[in-house]
């Protein structure tokens, strides 16, 4: 993975639109990996789904916290991916109070696939959703790669630690010191 472009997807996702009047205020929007990953330095973590224990207790709500810490290691943004739709996106990052990171929907699992990361969680009742991992991502090319041991279908665990916001922020100062 490390060295390697992601690939060039188009999200559909739902934005705030102050000039649409009414209950839901938001309109479509096409957003491209360009978009979310040209001239940047980023996180990317991704999940198996959103408002699941393991991903609303400890992962984005940790990853919400540290942002700043992140900054400090010259990180620009921090994405959450998961194979949900952009409303379960958005209506999870409200509940969940965020204001730096940043949520990524991949409603059809086309990012996902095409980086490798599709399993089947029908055991689950979910059907195909994203593998737990995360990357650093730079300019648009994985620099760093932390994927949850134990890749594939129909997995009776979730394992959580490699993806761990603590465990990437850890290498990223590590890096930082030896450069």
């Amino acid at each position: 993975m490390i060295g390697r472009k992601v690939p060039n997807v188009t999200f559909r996702t739902r934005v705030r639109d102050e000039s649409i009047e009414g209950p839901n205020p938001f309109r479509w929007q096409d957003m491209t990996s360009n978009d979310y990953f040209k001239g940047k330095r980023v996180v990317l973590f991704s999940l198996p789904g959103a408002f699941t224990p393991t991903c609303s207790t400890y992962q984005l709500p940790d990853f919400e916290k540290l942002f700043p810490e992140f900054q400090a290691q010259g990180i620009d943004d921090i994405y959450c991916m998961s194979v949900n739709d952009a409303f379960v996106m958005n209506a999870w990052a409200k509940g969940q109070n965020l204001e730096h990171v940043k949520v990524i929907p991949d409603g059809s699992g086309e990012f996902t696939r095409k980086m490798g990361m599709l399993v089947n969680k029908d055991n689950l009742g979910f059907g195909m959703r994203s593998w737990r991992y995360a990357a650093i991502i730079n300019d648009g090319v994985v620099e760093q790669w932390f994927e949850e041991e134990g890749f594939s279908d129909m997995c009776e665990t979730d394992p959580y630690s490699v993806s761990s916001p603590q465990n990437i922020l850890e290498n990223l100062k590590r890096e930082a010191k030896a450069a």
